[in-house]
């Protein structure tokens, strides 16, 4: 990865609630230390909060509203503005992706970070000098090419979520799992080996159910 090189995070990597804090922790992060800049789009926003309510009828468009909000803040910069006037210029196998390509174009980012690679084939994102990577394939290259401080960031920001889910709180082996199921295997195979053992099976032991064993007598 380029150092310090823009990355856009497209819409289907925002929509798993789990996947979607470990990239906002971490690209807060990696924008201090100028490791990558994460970009987005309020169009971008709009695709994933649209398909996350028709998923999840308990959640409100004012809760979304609020996160969307919050992850603007995160990161300083974050919003492409602009590249609309590139769109009908482009070619992909969806149409409707063409207004992500447009937005890497307009801010010069280098990378999509997206679960959909088929939509964003190499042979028409090399003449836009960008290239589209799987979110594990992502992860797993920025803690390869930074390597100490890029898994401090990485354990921090596993930390910070793990520390925020508290109603009900999650034990290790269910963030695992909830990032596991988000296509994120070789990176939580390197998560398993930055949590000590002992602190996964402890966490195992005094959570039954999400609930702290002192609560449940």
């Amino acid at each position: 990865m380029d150092r310090n090189v823009a990355t856009i995070l497209d819409a289907c990597v925002l929509y798993p609630a789990r996947l979607r804090d470990l990239l906002m922790e971490l690209s807060g992060a990696a924008h201090k230390k100028r490791i990558y800049r994460a970009k987005w789009t309020e169009q971008i926003h709009d695709e994933w909060i649209r398909n996350v309510l028709i998923e999840n009828t308990h959640l409100s468009p004012e809760q979304l509203a609020r996160t969307r909000s919050l992850m603007n803040r995160a990161v300083p910069d974050c919003l492409v503005t602009g590249y609309e006037h590139r769109i009908d210029s482009l070619s992909l196998p969806d149409p409707d992706d063409r207004h992500v390509l447009a937005a890497a174009i307009e801010c010069g980012a280098g990378i999509i970070v997206t679960a959909n690679l088929r939509d964003f084939p190499d042979n028409q994102l090399k003449h836009c000098s960008v290239i589209a990577k799987h979110p594990d394939d992502f992860l797993c290259e920025f803690l390869a090419d930074n390597e100490e401080l890029g898994a401090k960031l990485f354990e921090d920001s596993i930390r910070a979520i793990k520390s925020r889910l508290i109603n009900p709180p999650r034990t290790w082996g269910e963030m695992f799992e909830s990032l596991e199921n988000c296509d994120l295997k070789r990176t939580v195979e390197q998560l398993r080996d930055m949590i000590p053992a002992s602190e996964v099976i402890h966490d195992g032991i005094t959570t039954l159910g999400g609930i702290p064993l002192e609560k449940q007598k």
